[in-house]
């Protein structure tokens, strides 16, 4: 196993280039997700095959989602010791998840996910008032920890897109948040299970490391942007790309298919 794989076939022109992606990709997905919807397509047409290129995204984008979760803390949109066991289940969750996409086809899920996105896209365009505000808690956080943690984190390992959306929809219909704290609360639990798949993706050898670091300082200065957008603009600005973020998702699964 090389930890210290290079650049691979990947030149400065190029590199610049997918430097730039994942600042931008930073930017949107601090925002509603959808991030690995540009960085992704660019490590394929960039030459890395699909192992390397998922291997290399989850570090990348680690680096985006840690600084949206310390922005979002730091303005008191979420606060992690209240989230323990949720940190804990989803970490557990998404190793479970990664483990198991490698011994089963995954295929199967590209033609359900693309339906549930559409209806959460359509549940978001016709509840406009939804997450506006903070609302009545449904289930503890502990109960929330052991379901939504635990499945959508083991659903992030095993397949992954969409996770964001999953994540926001479950704070904001179990928990009662307002969009901007659910979305704080969702770049929480997305690095968590970022960091879970990539030790595994790291121990199995497929991650280009130069090429992700180099992508996560991009990462680094979109997250940072994009969680100030939130911070100031507040669900005004997440329901809409949330909304198109979703509808990306699913005709990019659908096309797929």
């Amino acid at each position: 196993m090389d930890l210290f794989a290079s650049l691979g076939s990947i030149d400065l022109n190029l590199f610049l280039i997918l430097f730039v992606i994942a600042t931008i990709a930073g930017c949107i997905d601090a925002i509603a997700g959808g991030g690995g919807l540009l960085t992704i397509p660019a490590l394929l047409w960039a030459g890395l095959p699909p192992i390397q290129a998922l291997a290399t995204n989850k570090l990348q984008s680690s680096f985006g989602s840690l600084t949206a979760t310390w922005n979002y803390t730091r303005q008191g949109l979420i606060k992690p010791s209240e989230h323990r066991l949720a940190i804990a289940l989803t970490f557990v969750g998404a190793m479970c998840g990664a483990w198991v996409v490698q011994q089963i086809d995954a295929s199967f899920l590209a033609k359900l996910i693309p339906i549930l996105m559409i209806c959460f896209a359509l549940y978001f365009m016709f509840s406009p008032k939804l997450g506006d505000q903070e609302r009545h808690q449904r289930i503890s956080k502990n109960l929330f920890a052991a379901t939504a943690g635990l499945g959508i984190g083991f659903y992030d390992g095993f397949f992954g897109p969409g996770t964001g959306t999953f994540f926001v929809i479950a704070f904001v219909t179990l928990l009662g948040y307002s969009l901007p704290r659910a979305t704080g609360g969702t770049k929480l639990l997305n690095f968590t299970s970022n960091i879970a798949s990539l030790i595994l993706f790291a121990f199995s050898g497929h991650v280009l490391w130069l090429l992700g670091l180099g992508m996560g300082f991009g990462q680094i200065i979109g997250s940072y942007i994009g969680s100030k957008l939130v911070i100031k603009h507040g669900s005004r600005l997440i329901r809409p790309l949330l909304v198109i973020v979703s509808l990306l998702v699913s005709l990019r699964l659908l096309l797929q298919t």
